[in-house]
């Protein structure tokens, strides 16, 4: 296998001094999912990673990256000592970047981002070799790291990049020099940080602050904030690419929902297409030729990326579907659509949307399990009430709602939608199975702070005991 780093390489990169003569293979933060030959930095954050730098060399890690040697370590372990770890981690990122041939796509938006980020993985996967990021690495370590992590022989690499402040997304991607840059949805998301939309759209439109020369900008132009982009884009931007309903460029024309799946038309650079997403959803239409818009300027072969993207599937959390079989004697089930990992208005009205486009089965309901939208700032009450008035709502049966921003949505549906309200993801996960009944179709939708993945996994286990019970009838 041809070596990610070497000590000499990461040496040089970082400034740093090599104890060793060692060659990694990969790059990890965390002991716990460390392969054998990778480089384990030493990041401070919840805790302190010099703490686990023995783990790490146990475990097999080719060496550390530290700003001491920690306690428990020879003086001949396998290092690279530099002066700080999180600039340490940068300047490799950095010199991953310079090294590569590789074109670099750069995703942000309020939403979306990381499904955005997959399907690119997945279409450009189809086109030649690709790297992305893993789960939603977009913050000041994780645009980084992934940028270590670029192979030598890659044909794309794939950065997201997010931000919960003003002022985070610029430094990441100068940092990632991207070739594209993608603005997929502004929206009101990490309110509590901004004093508008506004404010929200030109962070976002700072990704194009660090577009390689000639590079090519991506931006939404059904939005009210899309002069912001547009703007921004220009100043930075040998091109822009104007993508949605109204987009010059690439236009979503029409999109049809089924139970799991979704049909679009679009139209990029003035050629018709016509494709298929194997999971429902509108916005999954707008984020698909977002990623088609993108394909087409690396000059790939689209239809190839299309073919590729009716494969893709939703990742945990980010709204995939799965049965859950409650009886196993007659096959009783549930079907449980999972967006637990993030919310806003703007997802959540997506996300009630797929949930009226399914078909329950037998007397089954329509039913959203919905837990608080988080950092929406001082108008947090009325978007959670304003969720009542969403069209989507009036083919929802049942809706149950957990935690206190939730209980203004509970107060202002109408009597017969109300199913539970619990203060706690908790007792959510405790009381919810008393309400279901057989072919049901059950979305839980939340802030990953709301921590309704709990109820996701009650639900799974109620799948687990049924089928324990089946092999085990005592």
């Amino acid at each position: 296998m041809i070596p990610l780093w070497t000590a000499a390489d990461a040496a040089a990169a970082t400034g740093g001094a090599a104890q060793g003569d060692w060659q990694a293979t990969g790059v990890s933060i965390d002991t716990r999912s460390l392969q054998p030959g990778d480089l384990f930095v030493a990041l401070r954050a919840a805790r302190d990673g010099h703490d686990f730098v023995a783990q790490a060399l146990e475990k097999g890690a080719a060496a550390a990256m530290v700003s001491h040697v920690p306690e428990g370590v020879g003086a001949d372990a396998p290092l690279l000592v530099v002066e700080d770890v999180q600039a340490g981690l940068e300047a490799l990122g950095r010199a991953a970047r310079a090294r590569t041939k590789a074109s670099v796509i750069a995703v942000t938006g309020s939403v979306g981002k990381t499904t955005t980020k997959e399907m690119l993985r997945t279409a450009l996967s189809a086109c030649g070799k690709t790297h992305a990021a893993e789960a939603s690495y977009n913050n000041h370590w994780g645009v980084p790291l992934t940028l270590a992590r670029i192979p030598p022989e890659t044909d794309y690499a794939v950065i997201e990049i997010g931000m919960n402040h003003p002022g985070e997304i610029a430094p990441l991607s100068r940092l990632a020099r991207p070739d594209l840059a993608l603005v997929t949805m502004v929206a009101a998301v990490h309110l509590e940080a901004f004093d508008s939309i506004d404010g929200i759209a030109r962070e976002k439109a700072a990704i194009f602050d660090g577009l390689d020369r000639g590079g090519t900008a991506f931006i939404n132009a059904d939005l009210e904030t899309t002069p912001i982009l547009r703007m921004a884009a220009t100043a930075h931007a040998a091109r822009v690419v104007e993508v949605g309903e109204t987009g010059r460029d690439a236009r979503v024309l029409d999109v049809s929902l089924a139970d799991e799946t979704t049909i679009v038309r679009a139209e990029i650079g003035g050629e018709a297409l016509l494709f298929k997403l194997s999971a429902p959803g509108r916005h999954l239409a707008l984020n698909a030729v977002f990623v088609l818009a993108a394909v087409d300027a690396l000059g790939c072969d689209v239809t190839r990326a299309m073919l590729a993207l009716a494969g893709w599937e939703p990742v945990d959390g980010r709204g995939r579907r799965e049965r859950i079989v409650v009886n196993p004697t007659d096959e009783q089930a549930i079907d449980l659509i999972d967006d637990a990992f993030n919310a806003s208005p703007t997802s959540v009205a997506a996300s009630l949307e797929v949930l009226a486009a399914a078909t329950p089965e037998g007397r089954g309901r329509r039913i959203a399990v919905l837990g608080d939208m988080l950092e929406l700032g001082p108008g947090a009450r009325e978007l959670h009430a304003g969720l009542a008035a969403l069209p989507a709502m009036q083919k929802v049966d049942l809706v149950c709602t957990s935690g206190p921003l939730m209980a203004h949505l509970d107060a202002a549906l109408p009597p017969a939608k109300r199913g539970l309200h619990c203060e706690t993801a908790e007792d959510m996960a405790k009381a919810l199975a008393a309400k279901l009944r057989p072919g049901d179709i059950v979305l839980v939708k939340s802030s990953k702070g709301a921590k309704l993945s709990l109820v996701v996994d009650g639900l799974r286990k109620l799948g687990q005991s049924a089928r324990q019970t089946r092999k085990d009838p005592r």
